[in-house]
C-alpha cells in the first residue's frame, strides 16, 4: 500500500523524470514527503511563474514534459504565465496543483479555484484526480496528451485528502507517443511540387524536433540547394554558418529575406504554425490562400488549414518527413541558396554603432566568438533583437526563448538549461524590465548551483513599449520609466559574482572574470535608452506612426 503522494512520485520516476521545479505548499505535502525518498531532484523556485518557466524550458530541451508543482489558488494562478508559454511554444509540460479537500468543493474554501475553467484555454487538458487508484491512469494519459500531436501543457489538480489515501496500484509503463509519417502518395505530390518550383524556400519551426532531425534537414537542404530560414525564436534548428542558411523569419527580419520569401513560388513550412510574429503580422502569406504554393508539414492535423490553405498538407513529425524526403531522387539543384546565405552573413555582420558608452554590437561580437556553442536564453524586449539578428546558433537545443513573448522568461529558462546541460556555457540576455519580472529566481540559480552568466542590459525604461509610445504618442511619455537598483549589489548579496559595465571597453575583462569565478554571475551593462534597436533611435522613431 502506498499513499497518493508516493504513487505520483513513483509514476514520475517510471516516466524517467529526474527533476521537478516547485514552490512548496501545504496542499501537496504528501508529494513533497514522497520526494524526500526519491532520486528526483527538487528545484525550489521563488515564485510559481519562475518554476513553471523552468519546467517549460526543460521540456523544450528534452522533448518530454517538464514537471512543475505548485500549491492551490494563488500558486496556480502565479504559474499561469509559464503555462501560456508552453501553449504558444508547443512545449510538453505537466503542472501538478495542490487542491482543497474534496468535501470542501463549492464553498469557496480557502484558495479554492476551478482549474478546468481557469486553465481551460491555456492547457491541452485539465483534470482533477479524485480517486487515488486512478493516479497511474491519469498520469499516463497526461503524458500522452502533453507529447502527442502538437505538444503542450497539461494541468492536474490533486486534492490534498486524496494524496493521503492509500492503494496498491502500480505505475504504468514509460509513455512513448505516436510519430506520424507521410505516406507515399503525399511524398510523390511533394516531389512534383519541388521539381516544378523555380524559387523554393524551406522554413523551419515548431517543436518535436531532435538532433537527428536537424542533421537530416541539413542534408535535405544540401541535396536540393534549398535556402533555409528559421521561424521566430526557433533559430537553433539550423546551423547559421551552414551554406544554406538564409536567416531568421521573425521580428526585425532582414528585408532581403522577407523579399525572398514573398517572391518564392514554393514554401515548405516544416513544423511551424507560422503565426503573427514570423508571418510579419500575417502579411507574408495571403489568407486563406497564399500566392506561393505551400506545403505545410505539421504533427497536429488541426493546424493544417487553420490559417493558410496548403496545396499539400502533411501530418508528420519533422524527422519522419525529412527522412522520407531524403529518399526522393534529386533531379535538380537550386542555386539561390548561395545568395541567400551571403545576404544573411552581411545582415548579421553589420554591427551598428548606437548611442551611449556601452555598445551592444561589440559585446555580442565578443560573445559569439568566445562562446559559439553556448545555450542562449532570453525573455522579451528590444534587447533581444541583438540576439536574434547577430548571434549565430550552431547546435540543436542552443536557444531558449519564448515565441509567446513572455517577459521574465530568460532567467528561469537559463537555470533549467544549465541544470539539464551542466557541461554547456549558458548565457541569459535580459533587459532591466524583463529581469525584474523574475529577478528573485537568481536566488534559485545560486541555491541549485546553476552557474549561468546573466547579461543584464539596463537602459532604465521598458524599451519596447517606449519605442511604440514614441512612435504613436510622441512627447507624451507615460508609464515606461524605471528607477532601477544596483543589480550587481543584489547579485553579490545572493553570493554570486557580479560586474558593472559602463563602457564597451570594460566588457571583455568583466566577462572573463565572470567565467573564471566559476559561480553564478551577473554582468550589469548600462546602456543608453536612446539606442532603441540596432537600427533605430528613439529620436528617429518619434512621431513616425
Amino acid at each position: 500500500m502506498k499513499t497518493g503522494g508516493q504513487l505520483i512520485v513513483e509514476c514520475l520516476e517510471a516516466q524517467g523524470v529526474d527533476r521537478v521545479f516547485c514552490v512548496p505548499g501545504e496542499s501537496y505535502l504528501a508529494v513533497l514527503d514522497a520526494l524526500y525518498d526519491s532520486p528526483i531532484e527538487t528545484v525550489v523556485a521563488r515564485q510559481e511563474g519562475g518554476a513553471a518557466m523552468m519546467a517549460e524550458a526543460d521540456g523544450k530541451l528534452t522533448g518530454r514534459p517538464g514537471i512543475c508543482m505548485v500549491t492551490r489558488g494563488p500558486g496556480a494562478t502565479n504559474a499561469a504565465s509559464g503555462i501560456h508559454v508552453a501553449k504558444q511554444d508547443s512545449t510538453p509540460m505537466i503542472m501538478f496543483v495542490g487542491q482543497i479537500g474534496r468535501r470542501m468543493r463549492g464553498r469557496e474554501a480557502f484558495q479554492e479555484v476551478d482549474y478546468r475553467q481557469t486553465f481551460g484555454d491555456l492547457a491541452k487538458w485539465v483534470e482533477e484526480i479524485d480517486h487515488v487508484d486512478r493516479i497511474p491512469e491519469v498520469i499516463s494519459h497526461a503524458y500522452h496528451v502533453a507529447m502527442s500531436g502538437r505538444p503542450g501543457p497539461v494541468v492536474l489538480a490533486l486534492p490534498e485528502d486524496m494524496l493521503r489515501e492509500t492503494c496498491d496500484k502500480v505505475c504504468g509503463p514509460r509513455v512513448e507517443v505516436a510519430a506520424p509519417a507521410p505516406d507515399k502518395d503525399a511524398m510523390r505530390q511533394f516531389e512534383y511540387l519541388l521539381k516544378s518550383a523555380e524559387k523554393p524556400f524551406l522554413l523551419l519551426g515548431g517543436s518535436r524536433w531532435n538532433e537527428s532531425a536537424m542533421k537530416a534537414v541539413h542534408q535535405f537542404a544540401e541535396n536540393w540547394g534549398l535556402p533555409v530560414g528559421c521561424s521566430f525564436r526557433r533559430q537553433h534548428l539550423f546551423d547559421h554558418l551552414h551554406q544554406n542558411y538564409a536567416g531568421d523569419v521573425g521580428l526585425g527580419i532582414n528585408p532581403k529575406l522577407k523579399q525572398r520569401i514573398e517572391n518564392s513560388d514554393l514554401v515548405i513550412l516544416l513544423g511551424a504554425r507560422f503565426s503573427e510574429n514570423p508571418s510579419q503580422g500575417f502579411s507574408l502569406f495571403d489568407i486563406p490562400n497564399p500566392k506561393q504554393r505551400l506545403v505545410h508539414v505539421h504533427v497536429g492535423a488541426e493546424e493544417l488549414g487553420r490559417i493558410y490553405v496548403p496545396d499539400l498538407p502533411i501530418v508528420a513529425t519533422p524527422e519522419n518527413f525529412v527522412s522520407a524526403a531524403l529518399e526522393l531522387p534529386v533531379s535538380k539543384k537550386f542555386i539561390d541558396f548561395e545568395n541567400a546565405h551571403i545576404d544573411y552573413l552581411n545582415w548579421s555582420d553589420d554591427l551598428p554603432e548606437t548611442p551611449g558608452q556601452a555598445q551592444m554590437g561589440p559585446i555580442v561580437s565578443t560573445l559569439r566568438e568566445g562562446a559559439p556553442n553556448a545555450i542562449v536564453a532570453n525573455g522579451a524586449g528590444n534587447y533581444a533583437i541583438w540576439v536574434h539578428r547577430f548571434w549565430r546558433f550552431r547546435e540543436f537545443g542552443s536557444q531558449l526563448a519564448p515565441t509567446s513573448g513572455s517577459m521574465g522568461y530568460g532567467l528561469p529558462a537559463a537555470i533549467a538549461g544549465k541544470l539539464r546541460c551542466p557541461e554547456k556555457e549558458v548565457i541569459c540576455f535580459a533587459g532591466d524590465g524583463c529581469f525584474q519580472m523574475t529577478m528573485q529566481e537568481f536566488g534559485t540559480a545560486v541555491q541549485a548551483g546553476a552557474k549561468i552568466i546573466v547579461l543584464l542590459i539596463d537602459n532604465g525604461v521598458y524599451g519596447t513599449i517606449r519605442m511604440h509610445q514614441e512612435r504613436d504618442y510622441p512627447d507624451r511619455i507615460s508609464g515606461t520609466a524605471l528607477r532601477n537598483p544596483d543589480f550587481a549589489a543584489i547579485a553579490r548579496a545572493y553570493g554570486a559574482h557580479a560586474e558593472t559595465v559602463n563602457e564597451t571597453s570594460e566588457f571583455d575583462a568583466a566577462y572573463e572574470r565572470a567565467v573564471e569565478s566559476e559561480k553564478t554571475a551577473l554582468i550589469h551593462i548600462k546602456t543608453d535608452p536612446e539606442a532603441s534597436t540596432p537600427a533605430l533611435t528613439l529620436t528617429s522613431i518619434r512621431g513616425k506612426s
